[in-house]
């Protein structure tokens, strides 16, 4: 009995010990789960590796097509007036061409058609600039058939079409604005607006207006918006000497939404003092200023009027706030100026100032003179002034200048001086032949596309002296842009050489012009179909 029990315990033990190392061996032959085998597509039979689709990408293609839904063809408008492209609803935001603004536009357009795919990668593809097309290519991915995940790359193209937006529609009206900047001057000359005018197209304030008028004694500006008009002022307020004011007028009033449409009016007063007028300061202003003569002459106008004494030549600047506390008028315009021909120079070396004086200028050099007038050649008679002029003056040279002996003036500064400190002739600037200085003048100004209300036979005669004047002062023209006149060949020639000032090629700039890059039609790229 014994013995079956032992017999029976060996035998157990024995069929544990088999299958244990039955399960060893099929453990050890059982195939690695880390290394994987290549399936059939279930479409083509190409082996691939397996995927949640089990379909190859070829198959996966022709039967998924992640791109359906997003149009391959867009519409983008373009102003050709100012350049802007529509950002829906109603924006329109500058764009270069393959800028990021550009490509953020067109990315827009396509975001609601989107919405189920991710994109991955967005670039330009160049085409032509004349083409009016944008071609773009987009890279996207989108999780398909039980979880396999494609991509796929496609272009689309964007047409662009042609739209005036409302800033361009309300121009060409020509009848809307919000806004107007009326500057003025009350003067015979408009050196001062000639100035004021290059300084605009330097600094590109014009930009933004709708309209330019040019009137009687000043010059409107038309803006869409107050803002802009503001910026005109107080970049008026920062070059020439003057005084604004502001005031608005009710169009309309919306009661429901509390909304005002109202119209502005900035009016800008420039002082009535151009370059090279003849002005009598008020004692008290004399004084202040160091104790220089009443009698000055205005050599530039700036941000501040620039004032000479040509009895000593000491020199001071009167701003905005100062003039219009103490405010003096020109005593002659430029027509009344007479030639004077100069019969004897000498010039002074030693000055003496009195207690108080101010500065005194270090471009000019003070002299007495005798001169004649040249419509009066047979009469004889001389005139004994002192003049600023003493560095450009010989013998025999032509020179404008203010006859006070023969003049009737009506100043109340003036008629209270004592007339032995009143000059005979006040000598205002050297006389060159302007037939000579025109034909010698290799450069010319740029000017602002405005409207004239009327034309004046006066204006070119202007014109050309302030263009001297930039000639003569080396200090008044830095301020500007002088650009090349392309048309004029320079010319030199010992016997038309008058001794007239010139502008050298080194303060000149030469005139962009498109047609030199791309053949006379590169202006033309995006404004014409």
């Amino acid at each position: 009995m014994m013995n079956n029990i032992k017999r029976t315990k060996a035998l157990k033990y024995v069929q544990t010990t088999m299958s244990d190392c039955k399960q060893v061996m099929e453990y050890m032959h059982a195939p690695s789960s880390s290394s994987q085998g290549n399936i059939l597509c279930c479409t083509c039979g190409v082996p691939i590796p397996p995927n949640p689709a089990n379909m190859c990408v070829s198959c996966l293609r022709s039967q998924v097509d992640i791109s359906e839904g997003i149009p391959k063809q867009v519409s983008v408008h373009f102003c050709r007036q100012c350049e802007r492209y529509l950002q829906p609803p109603g924006t329109w935001v500058q764009c270069a061409l393959e800028s990021r603004e550009l490509l953020a536009l067109c990315l827009k357009k396509l975001k609601s058609t989107m919405a189920k795919v991710r994109l991955i990668d967005a670039g330009f593809l160049w085409t032509e600039p004349h083409s009016k097309r944008i071609k773009m290519k987009l890279t996207v991915q989108k999780e398909v058939m039980n979880g396999a995940i494609l991509q796929q790359v496609f272009v689309v193209e964007f047409v662009i079409q042609p739209q005036m937006c409302d800033d361009c529609h309300r121009v060409e009206a020509k009848d809307f604005w919000k806004a107007v900047v009326q500057v003025r001057q009350k003067t015979v000359h408009k050196k001062t607006f000639y100035y004021l005018e290059q300084l605009i197209l330097k600094h590109k304030l014009h930009q933004n207006t709708v309209r330019i008028k040019e009137i009687n004694e000043g010059i409107d500006f038309y803006y869409a918006s107050k803002q802009n008009a503001q910026k005109m002022v107080d970049f008026l307020q920062c070059t020439v000497p003057g005084r604004s004011k502001a005031s608005q007028r009710l169009i309309s009033h919306d009661v429901h939404s509390n909304t005002y449409n109202y119209k502005s009016t900035f009016s800008v007063e420039i002082v009535p003092v151009c370059k090279d007028n003849v002005v009598c300061l008020s004692p008290r202003l004399a004084q202040s200023l160091g104790n220089m003569g009443q009698v000055c002459v205005c050599v530039r106008v700036t941000s501040s009027i620039h004032l000479i004494d040509p009895n000593t030549l000491q020199i001071a600047e009167v701003d905005a706030n100062t003039y219009w506390r103490h405010p003096f008028n020109s005593l002659c315009s430029p027509r009344q100026l007479e030639e004077f021909i100069i019969m004897d120079t000498d010039i002074i070396r030693d000055q003496r100032l009195g207690a108080g004086a101010g500065l005194t200028s270090n471009r000019h050099m003070l002299a007495e003179v005798w001169v004649q007038k040249t419509s009066d050649m047979d009469s004889g008679q001389q005139y004994h002034c002192r003049t600023f002029l003493g560095h450009l003056l010989n013998i025999g040279d032509l020179v404008l200048g203010f006859d006070f002996a023969n003049a009737n003036i009506n100043d109340e500064f003036l008629n209270k001086m004592n007339p032995d400190r009143v000059p005979d002739v006040v000598l205002i600037k050297k006389s060159y032949d302007r037939v000579k200085r025109v034909k010698n003048r290799i450069w010319k100004l740029k000017e602002l596309d405005r409207e004239k209300e009327a034309v004046d036979t006066d204006d070119e005669r202007q014109y050309h002296e302030f263009l001297e004047d930039l000639e003569e002062d080396e200090v008044l023209r830095k301020s500007i842009n002088i650009f090349r006149d392309t048309s004029k060949i320079p010319v030199e020639s010992d016997t038309d050489d008058d001794g007239a000032p010139r502008i050298s090629l080194t303060e000149m700039l030469e005139d962009l012009s498109l047609s030199d890059a791309t053949g006379g039609e590169g202006a033309d790229m995006m404004t014409d179909a």
